[in-house]
């Protein structure tokens, strides 16, 4: 009611709920600008955040890039606030790491621009993706990504780029996004790992570590299990190490954020351990 009469904005209404996918693609095919901004129904963008988005733009090799996600609802729960810092940690380390070469494995629907010319290239590939013989309906973003560097372009990170989004409150919600999150990084792995002869040896050493590293926690927690119920001893070994992987993790992200609080995000240990490994 409020933008529908302002001859800046075009809004699509769909016949029924057909999806994010169909919907975006919709969406895109009525535009007509260089670039592509992709916002979630339920994200806040900073004042700055196209015009900032737009410099990284300028550079013609990149086909996207992504902004920062900070949790909007941050001081709701311990979970909203444990979540954030999971986002600052995605986003300041993993994401920074991989923008160094030139290729983030997942431009977040959240906060994403995309160059139009490199859109109209893969539109066709993105709406046909199937997965286990029908149309997939999750996963967006990073098959996005991957066709975006499968066809030679650069995707990128903007730090300063701030988008404050709605993060899930209760563990319910937060295990099945966790587990929609898991299906798409398993099953996207297969086409990023046709991509990484081309890229640099630390996105190979990224990919693998992100697929290989939970299954051997998995593999450490079963047989330290094993040890308590077969043998009666206390797996003391495997708790410590676990504790101090922890520990320097979070102190480095505490000494790197300039924030104490993410010494706390140790308590994301049992969750990922006990919740997280047996669901994915």
């Amino acid at each position: 009611q409020i933008y529908a009469i302002d001859p800046r904005f075009n809004i699509i209404l769909l016949a029924n709920n057909v999806g994010k996918r169909k919907a975006q693609i919709a969406a895109i095919r009525s535009s007509s600008g260089d670039l592509v901004v992709n916002v979630d129904s339920d994200t806040v963008l900073a004042p700055d955040v196209v015009t900032k988005l737009v410099l990284k733009m300028h550079d013609p090799e990149i086909g996207a890039a992504m902004g920062q996600l900070v949790a909007s609802n941050r001081n709701q729960t311990w979970l909203t606030r444990l979540i954030d810092m999971e986002y600052w940690l995605a986003c300041n380390e993993e994401r920074a790491a991989q923008a160094r070469f030139g290729a983030v494995m997942c431009c977040c629907g959240p906060c994403a621009m995309y160059r139009r010319s490199a859109l109209t290239l893969l539109l066709d590939q993105y709406e046909a993706q199937f997965f286990r013989g029908k149309p997939s309906d999750f996963g967006e973003d990073r098959h996005l990504t991957i066709l975006m560097l499968k066809a030679g372009f650069r995707t990128e990170y903007v730090p300063d780029a701030i988008a404050a989004t709605v993060v899930p409150h209760s563990l319910g919600p937060y295990l099945r996004q966790q587990l929609r999150w898991a299906r798409s990084t398993f099953r996207d792995t297969f086409l990023a790992l046709r991509l990484l002869p081309e890229l640099d040896g630390y996105l190979t050493l990224d990919v693998i570590g992100q697929n290989l590293g939970p299954l051997l926690l998995a593999i450490s927690t079963l047989t330290a299990l094993a040890q308590l119920v077969i043998g009666g001893s206390i797996p003391w070994w495997t708790g410590l190490t676990i504790a101090a992987m922890t520990m320097v993790r979070c102190s480095v992200a505490a000494l790197r954020a300039r924030d104490l609080r993410f010494i706390g995000f140790s308590l994301h240990t049992p969750i990922n351990i006990f919740l997280l490994l047996p669901l994915k």
